[in-house]
């Protein structure tokens, strides 16, 4: 093994034990949020002072795009293959540059409601 794959198999190895470390954080995280919500669902509060910080759970809008509906609705083919997919910043930017309408497109998205959680420390 020359010196250059020997350093490359140590980044590899790196690699792979934060992608391991990565995955453990975010189910960790996952499990956090999801106590946070359920604490904040009992004490019937969108907002929690505690000692050391400050809990708040933030609603945000998202939409997601029916792809088949928004396939009929586009005037160009070649939009459609700029989009592939419904994203919805594609989508947002398309709209601001006034390519596609609001209007046109208003029946092929549905709003979620997705809460955040946002913990600031005091």
């Amino acid at each position: 093994m020359s010196v250059e794959d020997k350093k490359l198999d140590g980044i590899a190895e790196r690699y792979f034990e934060i992608k391991v470390l990565q995955k453990e954080l975010d189910q960790e995280l996952s499990e956090l949020r999801q106590q946070i919500l359920d604490s904040c669902k009992e004490q019937d509060s969108n907002r929690l002072e505690l000692e050391n910080y400050e809990i708040k759970l933030i609603v945000q809008q998202r939409r997601e795009y029916d792809e088949n509906r928004l396939y009929e609705t586009l005037p160009d083919l070649e939009l459609w293959r700029m989009l592939s997919k419904p994203d919805n910043s594609k989508i947002s930017s398309l709209i601001k540059l006034k390519i596609i309408s609001e209007e046109k497109i208003k029946d092929t998205y549905a709003v979620k409601n997705v809460t955040v959680v946002q913990v600031d420390k005091k």
